[in-house]
């Protein structure tokens, strides 16, 4: 087993897109994911790699897809509204099918809303991110080692498929402090014969391009894009079960709201109720089957979010509405406790199943 260092999430998903192969960063510093931009400032001249703060979170997402259509691992970083500006070159990313992983450290909104952690850019996640038919991968850690895998996970699957893969992290992730393990993941390599490299007189041009003046051939491409899409739905979703073998009530949460909701959990066992949790770790694709086998078990569902309620779309699709699905939220910065959490799980159970 590596040895394992204390580091804070910023920091510690900076470095691990640093072993990952990432050589290029631009970026724009915002609280609270400041962090990411500062570290990689530090290390990228020590290791040949460029890192460039952009005038603009905007000239920064264009300068993200500068060095996308050369086939090379470039990332970029910032929290809600700045990922707000960076929408428009999120879809042409998605219209050139290009690679990139884009961290967002959420905070709460909207607009400059305050700098403590959220999760209400949930929607403009896992909904398209900008104009147009198209998703991003969306990977939602909970923990300072999974900030670290999951950038590793971000970069194969954004280059596997082509598509720019969102890590959708929060406040409390990025500035809190655990002890994780940098053993490298494995890097895979793909087919990169699309990328602007220079035709060195041995190949034809190629072109990286979002605008199909032809509309019988943009929609050939979004009906393949598309097709690409349902493979990644079938393959590529991914989640956690906690507690789940004879659950009857089922909790639904993802990033820090997951940490505060395995502790109610196992509270709410002492006290003689079956609960458990399903955890996604995608967010896009979202583990529609394990939600809707679940559907079948339990008798109630509790989203438990940090915004006001963008997920229960997502969990009542995936089951088709079988069984009711309740919030337990906080907003504005606030996280809910694990009593408040307990308090929700109880009244589920208490309600049967039926709606209140």
């Amino acid at each position: 087993m590596s040895e394992k260092v204390l580091m804070k999430g910023n920091e510690a998903l900076a470095e691990a897109a640093i072993m990952a192969g990432c050589r290029h960063y631009f970026g724009y510093p915002i609280t609270p994911q400041t962090e990411v931009a500062a570290y990689m400032s530090k290390r990228m001249p020590k290791i040949g790699g460029c890192f460039l703060q952009a005038e603009s979170e905007i000239a920064a997402i264009n300068m993200v897809i500068g060095v996308a259509s050369t086939g090379k691992r470039v990332m970029t970083s910032s929290s809600s509204p700045g990922i707000a500006l960076k929408s428009e070159g999120l879809s042409y990313l998605a219209g050139c099918d290009l690679p990139a992983l884009i961290v967002n450290v959420q905070r709460g909104g909207p607009g400059l809303g305050g700098i403590q952690p959220s999760q209400s850019d949930y929607f403009h996640a896992t909904r398209g991110a900008g104009h147009g038919d198209f998703h991003m991968i969306v990977l939602a850690p909970d923990s300072v080692q999974e900030m670290v895998s999951l950038t590793f996970r971000g970069f194969d699957l954004a280059e596997k498929y082509r598509m720019p893969a969102m890590l959708l992290s929060d406040g409390t992730m990025g500035q809190m402090m655990e002890p994780v393990s940098l053993e490298a993941c494995e890097v895979n390599s793909y087919d990169k014969s699309w990328a602007l490299t220079g035709t060195k007189g041995e190949r034809k041009p190629n072109i990286v391009n979002s605008l199909f003046l032809k509309p019988e051939e943009l929609e050939q491409f979004n009906f393949d894009r598309y097709e690409r899409y349902r493979q990644i739905e079938e393959n590529e979703a991914m989640f956690e079960s906690y507690r789940m073998d004879d659950a009857e009530i089922c909790v639904v949460a993802f990033g820090v709201a997951a940490r505060v909701s395995k502790n109610a959990i196992d509270e709410a066992r002492k006290q003689g109720v079956k609960v458990g949790m399903i955890r996604p770790i995608t967010l896009w694709p979202f583990p529609k089957a394990a939600l809707n086998k679940a559907a079948d078990q339990v008798k109630a569902f509790i989203s438990v979010e940090l915004s006001m309620g963008q997920m229960i779309e997502d969990i009542e699709l995936s089951t088709r509405c079988k069984k009711p699905v309740l919030l337990c939220n906080r907003v504005g910065g606030m996280i809910p406790t694990t009593e408040e959490v307990v308090k929700s799980i109880l009244s589920a159970n208490e309600m049967g199943g039926e709606q209140a």
